[in-house]
């Protein structure tokens, strides 16, 4: 799995997949303002066309927000590459598309200019998204590439930055070529793909749910999910499941209604399976958690928080859930329901989408049996084969200290967490995850981060690290960001760190250390008694946390290296 993660990471799919999340945050607000402006809501006229307005051109939507995604800092200039490339690929790929002599035959000037017209648009159309996305990767490519680019004095002008845009240009021209002269191949491609997918029927739905579950492991469902919701199928131009449904596709919405009774009602009943497994000492400490996921997966569809926490510590139960996703595709599509959303399955998405979808009260009697399921499998799997899960398990106290958070908000305790400023590259997010790249990732605290908010980490390769947080992350993501731009000088404690002396006392003493060991600015130690341990001072001391992953195992988590204060530690404990 480790060479698997490496292998996406260097091909940049992961990236990408975090990429697409900035342009799909804008479905929301496009479906909400197209649904409201219908007759059989509000009934405006102006609303329904600014709705319109995103989903006709989520091509270019998808050409910025790619582009901005994969640059370096998030950086604009690589978004307007990104629609730089994307006006000259699709404008040069219309004009180089062949009219089919059936589509003009008997048609003569104003009528045959028209109709000529009308096909390349709607054919651009078609690929609109595929290009945008592209359009986007290549921008993004070329701004990390070429932004510090410098020219001779005399062209010094268009250098840096400045030259991302004509590069991005020119790679337009490359995209505009392709999809032109092209066409016929990609058209029929295209249409191969649909018609092959479309009719696998059942089958096909049940392989795409399971595969969507899968893939969260490694967040590659999105690439996954924007071929289902804005490639397949075609209706009066309307390419893709989700643009299908809302153009009027009565067969549209058969890739999203099977994930309504899992979200809104089957992980739900999950979390009240885990509190009710829960040990009785830990249910109020894990019951508010998990109440917040079950609302979150209820109301916006949003899932990911659930499904890390039995994620890795429970594979056979996953992989029920991502059986039980598939089949819940094919038990709607048997019932012939169509349901459709922007974001996600949720509550809210469910509301608004209730009167274009196809006989949508079937999903209570649905939700209600998934509710019914997922409990049941959950409360007799957890308790069957006693896993060790939320809840459950010996879970480590995690104290971040009061001066780190002080010092930097919730951003300057992930900081800590993660190993200090030393060890942070990059910074990234997407819909429910922190995305980075480390110095090194064994010198990040999961117990801190857990105590933080996590839900659960996955470590793609040796400097990867993706920390699952919800709906919450990218807004993270920036806290930390802001903690890592403030000057050294108000980090909190000093680089010489804690007295060893005071440390050692608050210890239990030189006879309590069994073993000291040094990772970058954590410090892993092995005690006798942990009931010595007075983790208030040490924390008064000046640490930044303190964290008990097992039974006698006591981690301590500095401000600099922590080498200098292993070594003092290390010679204490010999009687030196």
């Amino acid at each position: 799995m480790r060479d698997r993660f490496s292998l996406f990471e260097r091909l940049g799919v992961q990236q990408l997949g975090r990429a697409l999340m900035l342009p799909i945050a804008v479905l929301p607000v496009a479906g909400l303002l197209l649904r409201l402006g219908q007759p059989d809501l509000l009934g405006v006229p102006f609303i329904a066309a600014a709705g319109e307005a995103i989903f006709t051109n989520l091509g270019l939507i998808f050409a910025i927000g790619v582009a901005v995604g994969l640059a370096r800092e998030n950086n604009g200039a690589a978004g307007l590459a990104g629609v730089v490339g994307f006006l000259v690929a699709t404008q040069g790929a219309q004009a180089l598309v062949r009219v089919p002599p059936e589509v003009i035959a008997g048609l003569t000037g104003s009528a045959l200019e028209a109709a000529s017209t009308s096909y390349k648009i709607k054919a651009v159309a078609k690929i609109g998204v595929p290009a945008g996305i592209l359009s986007g990767l290549l921008s993004g490519g070329l701004y990390n590439r070429y932004s510090d680019l410098k020219l001779p004095e005399f062209l010094s002008f268009f250098g840096g930055r400045r030259f991302v845009p004509i590069a991005a240009g020119i790679a337009g021209l490359g995209l505009a070529l392709i999809f032109g002269l092209g066409w016929p191949v990609l058209e029929a491609g295209l249409d191969g793909l649909s018609r092959a997918v479309l009719s696998s029927g059942e089958a096909g739905l049940f392989l795409y749910g399971l595969l969507n579950r899968v893939l969260i492991i490694t967040g590659l469902h999105h690439i996954l999910n924007n071929v289902a919701w804005f490639i397949l199928g075609d209706y009066h131009g309307a390419t893709g499941d989700l643009k299908r449904f809302f153009a009027g596709d009565p067969t549209a919405g058969g890739f999203m209604a099977g994930y309504f009774p899992v979200m809104m009602f089957g992980l739900p009943a999950a979390c009240l399976a885990l509190y009710r497994a829960a040990r009785p000492d830990r249910r109020a400490a894990v019951g508010g958690m998990l109440l917040s996921m079950a609302l979150t997966a209820f109301l916006t569809g949003v899932t990911e928080p659930i499904e890390f926490t039995f994620m890795f510590a429970a594979p056979a139960l996953y992989a029920l859930h991502a059986v039980l996703t598939g089949l819940a595709m094919v038990v709607m599509d048997l019932l012939g329901v169509k349901l459709g959303f922007t974001f996600s399955a949720g509550l809210v998405d469910y509301i608004v989408n209730f009167g274009k979808a196809t006989r949508p009260l079937l999903l209570l009697p649905v939700g209600a049996a998934y509710f019914a399921l997922y409990y049941t499998v959950f409360v007799v799997v957890i308790r069957r084969f006693d896993l060790s899960i939320l809840g459950r398990e010996a879970v480590p106290v995690a104290v971040v200290s009061a001066q780190a958070v002080a010092a930097g908000g919730r951003g300057g305790g992930f900081v800590a967490a993660l190993g200090g400023a030393g060890n942070i590259r990059t910074v990234d997010a997407c819909t429910t995850r922190l995305r980075m790249v480390l110095a090194d990732n064994r010198a990040v605290d999961e117990a801190a981060l857990t105590g933080l908010g996590s839900r659960g980490v996955v470590r793609p390769n040796a400097t990867a690290l993706q920390v699952v947080l919800g709906p919450v992350a990218d807004q993270v993501a920036g806290e930390i960001r802001q903690a890592l731009s403030r000057p050294a000088a108000a980090q909190p404690m000093a680089a010489a760190g804690p007295d060893a002396g005071a440390v050692l006392a608050a210890l239990g003493g030189a006879g309590n250390l069994q073993a000291v060991e040094a990772r970058a600015n954590r410090l892993l130690l092995g005690v006798t008694d942990p009931a010595r341990v007075d983790d208030g001072t040490l924390l008064a001391l000046g640490l930044r946390g303190v964290a008990r992953p097992a039974a006698g195992r006591l981690h301590l988590l500095l401000g600099g290296p922590a080498a200098p204060l292993g070594d003092a530690l290390t010679l204490a404990r010999a009687g030196g």
